[in-house]
């Protein structure tokens, strides 16, 4: 699929380094101001990028349109190319007076001294905060620093203020996001990442295996998969269960736990006694699914 979009971009004036890219979702022509740009460390400039998602991305321009397509619900995580991102992109100070580069902020703090401003930089990253490009619809985020650009929320996603939402990551319907999504990782509708917990993704340690969450699914506090769950699946509380934890299944056999990656109705839980971690058929409904009240966020 080949996608055309109309843009403004930041560059450097002393480098030339693209910055950052705003894509309006009307898809007009419009041109921001901001005070580096009137002090002149940076330059605006309007642009159009066109590119096909299942090509690798070319340009820190068409990595920018890539990470606004997701965070606009356009395309699903893992559904666009975004090989060699990292690369495309420039480490950047995300400042109130707009993007810099990192060894420009004490410049940039000296030539808007007069102006009636405070300085603050948010974070110093190559990806800004989702909320600062794109607000996708129905959602509530507690905590705006701890959603990256490129991440992917559905209507009805509630994100609180210790989640955290990865580029190429996110939910697919209503969730509850307490812990972490990391890159790669989808969460299905219904589902409940709990306070403290984590999803294992793909950015460090080799891993390739991209793992999700399914429907109605229930990711208990401090708890951590390093496999997919299926539907109406249920970790409980300080559990981790990566792919090579040995599993005692409810027929007795034990298995790698990556052998029961993406099968319906379980319960992970350690027993109490003997600490081996089983597996067994789940009653889902016993952790009473998510509060409707916590996620009509119109």
């Amino acid at each position: 699929m080949t996608i055309k979009r109309n843009g403004h971009r930041y560059i450097d004036v002393e480098t030339g380094k693209t910055l950052d890219v705003w894509f309006p979702r009307s898809n007009k022509e419009i041109t921001r101001s901001c005070l580096a740009s009137k002090v002149g460390l940076i330059e605006g400039e309007l642009i159009e990028v066109e590119l096909e998602i299942n090509e690798a991305p070319k340009s820190a321009e068409d990595a920018y349109l890539r990470l606004h397509l997701l965070s606009e619900c356009a395309v699903q995580p893992n559904a666009i190319n975004l090989e060699g991102v990292f690369g495309l992109l420039t480490n950047v100070a995300w400042t109130s007076a707009g993007p810099v580069l990192p060894n420009k902020v004490e410049e940039l703090r000296e030539l808007i001294a007069s102006e009636n401003h405070h300085l603050t930089v948010s974070s110093i990253d190559k990806f800004p905060r989702m909320t600062d490009y794109v607000i996708p619809e129905g959602v509530r985020i507690g905590d705006a620093d701890r959603v990256r650009m490129g991440a992917h929320l559905a209507s009805g996603t509630t994100v609180m203020h210790e989640g955290f939402v990865n580029f190429n990551a996110g939910t697919l319907g209503s969730s509850m996001v307490e812990g972490r999504i990391s890159q790669g990782v989808i969460v299905g509708n219904g589902s409940d990442i709990g306070g403290g917990s984590s999803t294992m993704g793909t950015l460090s340690g080799g891993g390739k295996t991209i793992n999700s969450i399914g429907q109605n699914s229930m990711l208990g506090a401090n708890a951590g998969v390093g496999i997919s769950l299926g539907d109406d699946c249920i970790v409980e509380a300080g559990l981790y269960v990566t792919a090579g934890s040995k599993v005692t299944t409810p027929d007795g056999k034990v298995v790698a736990a990556r052998e029961l990656s993406g099968m319906n109705g379980l319960l992970f839980r350690r027993n109490s006694q003997t600490g081996a971690i089983e597996a067994i058929v789940a009653d889902a409904s016993k952790w009473g699914g998510l509060n409707a009240s916590l996620h009509s966020n119109d």
